[in-house]
């Protein structure tokens, strides 16, 4: 039985290793620079470009029209603009929560009836932030734990399909979005104290491939400060 799995945000650092550590399924890779996703799909045996603006969720329907049923939904990209709640307006929230939220909602509403089909897994990327917030990430953490409550319905939910839910809660993790809060923050970026991209991968593989009589529901990851 082919294994098809759909990853947003395919053209980053995270997504990029996602796909790599799932190249012997069939992919289907979101994201919104052709050229990156065009050169990871030439690497891969089995995968599609889905070039998508996440925050564009009426656009959606039509570019999901002729999927194959998925076994698979990972709901990796984001956004994240870090800022005193005292000094970031509204479009910066609602931006927020358009990528970080609105976006995996709507996806996950119209590809229900294909995971349903095959029993599938939908794989939230949450946060640190998703469980606590610290001053500075207002609308970023308000995002996460606002995914992370979707995440929970959806499962109590889906439960009686069959379809397996899980939010990852990984710490601070190599990447270009890194890069960028380092510097929000004013603070150097040494990606070797840091989770690896390839590491989250596969945390993301091995709950994929949990046997089907548990459900890994909620899985924090820590950095170990390099090895």
């Amino acid at each position: 039985m082919t294994v098809t799995t759909f990853i947003t945000g395919a053209s980053g650092d995270i997504g990029s290793a996602l796909a790599q550590t799932c190249r012997d399924h069939r992919l289907i890779l979101q994201g919104r620079d052709e050229a990156k996703l065009s050169a990871l799909c030439a690497e891969l045996p089995d995968a599609r470009p889905l070039l998508l603006d996440l925050a564009r969720p009426e656009r959606f329907a039509a570019a999901l029209a002729d999927l194959p049923p998925l076994t698979n939904l990972i709901h990796n990209a984001g956004t994240v603009e870090l800022g005193p709640v005292a000094e970031q307006d509204h479009s910066i929230w609602s931006n927020t929560f358009a990528v970080n939220v609105v976006a995996p909602a709507e996806l996950t509403r119209l590809l229900l009836p294909n995971l349903r089909q095959t029993r599938g897994c939908v794989v939230f990327i949450n946060s640190g932030a998703g469980l606590s917030a610290g001053a500075g990430w207002g609308s970023y953490a308000a995002s996460k734990f606002a995914l992370r409550a979707l995440a929970d319905a959806l499962r109590a939910e889906e439960s009686g399909a069959g379809v397996r839910v899980t939010s990852i809660y990984p710490g601070r993790t190599a990447s270009a979005m890194q890069q960028k809060v380092r510097r929000q923050e004013g603070e150097p970026y040494d990606p070797e104290t840091f989770i690896q991209p390839q590491t989250l991968a596969q945390t993301v593989r091995f709950v994929l491939d949990a046997p089907r009589d548990i459900l890994l529901s909620d899985v924090t990851a820590r950095s170990t400060g390099g090895a």
